[in-house]
């Protein structure tokens, strides 16, 4: 589950470009930026760490002395989450610290976990689904899952994509049909009725 953040002290930033309550525009953008957080790197307390840097890296860009003025602080902020979650996977140094049992493993637990209720049932299958799409999401390549998740999940156009990742829109339809090619096959048993 997601820690809740500290708001940083904010002394005298009267002059600054910093948001007024900067706690505030953290809290209503912390949700959003943890769940990006989460299926870029697929793991809780990884998405929970690049979080808390994502805000700490906002937070230190606003009150620079030569910050500028932000058009829109959702796409800017979404922008450092992208970089960070980036960053973090091609290091790979943090997959050392993953403690996190394997997907057949948690379908295995949840297998043997009993249900009570219909409610309990729909929810056990859609954590499954759930957890098939991650599992899925993550045999694609950083890029193909990139570009998926910032299109699907973050409703962004394949301009706005292209400008963020600094590729033409050509270049992220290629990974965007590589990627949607391949999440089809993964999952075809989920929509069309079939066994793998």
């Amino acid at each position: 589950m997601m820690g809740l953040m500290v708001e940083p002290r904010l002394a005298e930033q009267s002059e600054s470009i910093l948001p007024r309550d900067f706690g505030s525009w953290m809290t209503s953008e912390q949700r959003r930026i943890y769940g990006l957080c989460q299926r870029f790197l697929q793991d809780r307390d990884e998405a929970d760490s690049a979080t808390q840097d994502v805000f700490l890296k906002a937070y230190q860009a606003l009150i620079r002395e030569d910050a500028k003025e932000l058009d829109d602080p959702a796409r800017w902020v979404t922008r450092i989450a992208v970089n960070t979650c980036l960053d973090r996977l091609r290091s790979r140094k943090w997959q050392f610290w993953r403690r996190r049992p394997s997907s057949e493993d948690e379908a295995a637990i949840l297998a043997m976990t009993p249900s009570r209720a219909p409610e309990a049932e729909d929810r056990c299958l859609a954590g499954e689904i759930g957890e098939r799409l991650a599992a899925a999401l993550g045999k694609l390549s950083v890029r193909q899952r990139t570009v998926f998740t910032l299109r699907h999940y973050e409703d962004m156009s394949l301009e706005e994509i292209g400008n963020l990742l600094g590729l033409d829109v050509g270049t992220v339809k290629a990974h965007m049909f590589r990627a949607v090619t391949k999440l089809r096959v993964e999952l075809r048993d989920l929509y069309d009725g079939t066994t793998k």
